[in-house]
C-alpha cells in the first residue's frame, strides 16, 4: 500500500456475539502494522456519526450483529459510502441492519441459516483479485457457511464460491458465493463469508485473503 491510511473496525452485536471478535480485531491489527496502515476498533455507534468517519480510509464491520446502528449512525455511513469510502464486511456482517435497505445493497446479501461448523472446500471464482491472489485454487478451509436469503445482485464480482459436495447442509447450490465485492454505491465494498471461528483468524491464507479485502477498498489517490 503506498500511502498509510486508517482502518476503523465496528463489532457492536445485539444479536448472537462471536467469541472470535477479540481475534479478528487483533487479525487486522497485526495486518495493519505489517501493512503498514493504522487500526481502530470501536462498539460506539456514536463513533460513527458526527464526522466520526472523516478520518478513515476503510470501515471493517466484523462480525456484527443485529441492529447496530443508531439513525445517525446509517445516515453517517451511508454518507461515507457514497462519499467514495471503502467497506469491509466479515462474515456477520451480513446478518446486520435487516430493515436498512442501502446496507442490504452495501454487504451484498442478508445471512439466512448455516449447517454445523465443518470443513469445506473453497474454489477460487476469480484470481486477478487482491483478496484472491495467491489463494489455493481449491482452499480446503473449516468455518461456518452461510445461505443467503438470496445470491448477491447482478453485476457483483464474485470473489469465492463454497463447493457444496464437500460439507453437508448446502442450500445455495452450484455456484454458492462467499466472497465478492462491488463499486455501485460511490465507495468500493467487499464481504467475505468466512470468519466464523477464533483458529481461522491465525491461517495466514484467511489474514492474506482480509488484508487484500482491505487494499482492495482503498481507492488510489
Amino acid at each position: 500500500m503506498a500511502a498509510r491510511f486508517d482502518v476503523l473496525v465496528f463489532s457492536r452485536t445485539t444479536g448472537f456475539r462471536h467469541d472470535s471478535i477479540p481475534a479478528g480485531i487483533e487479525a487486522v491489527r497485526e495486518i495493519g502494522a505489517a501493512a503498514g496502515f493504522g487500526v481502530d476498533a470501536t462498539e460506539h455507534p456514536a463513533a460513527l456519526a458526527g464526522g466520526g468517519l472523516a478520518r478513515y480510509r476503510v470501515l471493517v464491520f466484523l462480525n456484527t450483529n443485529g441492529t447496530v446502528l443508531d439513525p445517525p449512525g446509517r445516515r453517517a455511513v451511508e454518507a461515507y459510502v457514497r462519499g467514495g469510502g471503502g467497506f469491509v464486511g466479515v462474515h456477520s456482517a451480513a446478518a446486520t441492519e435487516y430493515d436498512w435497505p442501502f446496507y442490504g445493497r452495501l454487504v451484498g446479501a442478508y445471512f439466512d441459516r448455516h449447517p454445523d461448523v465443518q470443513p469445506a472446500v473453497v474454489r477460487v471464482a476469480d484470481p486477478d483479485h487482491p483478496a484472491t491472489a495467491g489463494l489455493p485454487a481449491r482452499w480446503r478451509r473449516t468455518d461456518e457457511w452461510y445461505d443467503f436469503r438470496a445470491a448477491p445482485a447482478a453485476g457483483t464480482r464474485v470473489l469465492l464460491t463454497v463447493d457444496e459436495s464437500t460439507y453437508r447442509g448446502g442450500g445455495m447450490g452450484a455456484e454458492h458465493a462467499i466472497a465478492w465485492c462491488h463499486e455501485s454505491l460511490g465507495g468500493r465494498a467487499f464481504y467475505t463469508g468466512l470468519g466464523h471461528t477464533v483458529a481461522g483468524y491465525s491461517d495466514p491464507d484467511f489474514r492474506a485473503h482480509l488484508a487484500g479485502g482491505i487494499r482492495w477498498v482503498v481507492r488510489p489517490g
